[in-house]
């Protein structure tokens, strides 16, 4: 897989509808990203480029995501807002009747979601929940999840929100709903439905509000926003801002490599320079890598990092399909240089 060829135009301009995840893109914790507000206001005034934010935290109603955007300077509308707890009410309202009790391992996000869809939600298995569903929220505790683990054992259906493993804040990483629902998996055997990202659901949701034809989906996360995207074959923007970092990206196995790269949000207003392959060399922007077994290595050096980043990714990846270890890839003269060039890059 190679990264999307270039276009004459902004990035932004090449799609119709960008998906937005949150976390790692906008804001971090409650400190908003660098660039992204004042990015997303030109998109809009110069393309009028449509918006949807899909986000796995599912412990938000969408008027709360509205609000979590308006003070890191984002203005968004509830009907942009595509929340896992929506997907996931949505998917237990297909099966079950109206009026049916839910047990819910969670926040106000999943409460508001199950009633806007006729379903009842209820925090006590005294209430006769004929299904569980969980979300991520920072009180869930040690007492919802051995009450997920006995409604799950008694058999009921087990629907999450979604199962990322972490989720950055300002203090540095913590754990996520996957963490949570490894827990109630590891006491009872089972496995729940996850409706979130990576799984499609909520990004034919997003696709359908807008309408569009050429939708894009930016992200912050391989595992999650990327392999969403590769998984509905649409294009994907992963910005460097959140969780992933360099290493992780060069050692991407084939369904989270993302169609594009950025350093951050400025690039949708950037026309996007596309690496270009011949044989085994892959070249962007004045960077110059061979790919082969032993791994990829620098044939010349460019100035812009986040360009260097665009070259060394593809050819890491013809590496590792060629069979080089991802550890020698990581490790690799090459990929110090880049390293190197984005630690001296001046903001």
């Amino acid at each position: 897989m190679t990264l999307t060829s270039s276009s004459a135009l902004p990035l932004a301009a090449a799609f119709d509808a960008l998906l937005f995840d949150l976390d790692g893109v906008l804001y971090i914790g409650e400190e908003p990203v660098p660039h992204a507000a004042a990015s997303l206001d030109e998109v809009t005034a110069s393309f009028g480029t449509q918006r949807a934010y899909i986000t796995n935290n599912a412990s938000r109603t969408p008027e709360q995501v509205v609000d979590v955007l308006a003070k890191v300077g984002v203005l968004a509308t509830v009907s942009e807002v595509v929340t896992s707890a929506q997907v996931a009410a949505a998917r237990l309202a297909a099966d079950l009747p109206e009026g049916s009790a839910v047990l819910v391992i969670g926040g106000e996000g999943l409460l508001r979601a199950l009633e806007a869809q006729g379903l009842r939600p209820v925090r006590s298995l005294a209430d006769s929940p004929v299904a569980v569903v969980q979300g991520f929220h920072p009180d869930v505790g040690w007492r919802d999840l051995a009450m997920a683990s006995a409604a799950v054992s008694a058999g009921l259906p087990w629907v999450a929100s979604n199962a990322d493993l972490t989720i950055p804040t300002a203090q540095g990483i913590a754990p996520g709903n996957g963490t949570l629902i490894a827990a109630v998996s590891t006491a009872t055997g089972a496995s729940p439905l996850v409706v979130g990202k990576p799984n499609t659901p909520a990004v034919f949701a997003a696709i359908e509000r807008c309408g569009a034809q050429r939708p894009m989906i930016v992200g912050d996360r391989l595992d999650t926003d990327i392999e969403a995207a590769n998984r509905a074959e649409i294009d994907g923007l992963l910005v460097m801002t959140g969780v992933t970092d360099v290493d992780t990206l060069l050692g991407a196995d084939p369904i989270h490599r993302p169609s594009h790269i950025c350093l951050d949000l400025r690039a949708l207003l950037q026309v996007y320079l596309a690496p270009t392959t011949e044989g085994t060399s892959t070249s962007c922007g004045g960077w110059t890598f061979t790919a082969g077994e032993a791994g990829a290595r620098l044939v010349e050096s460019g100035i812009d990092p986040e360009l260097g980043l665009r070259a060394l990714a593809v050819a890491s990846w013809s590496a590792l399909d060629q069979g080089a270890d991802a550890q020698t890839i990581t490790e690799s003269d090459a990929a110090k240089a880049v390293k190197d060039s984005l630690e001296a890059r001046s903001d």
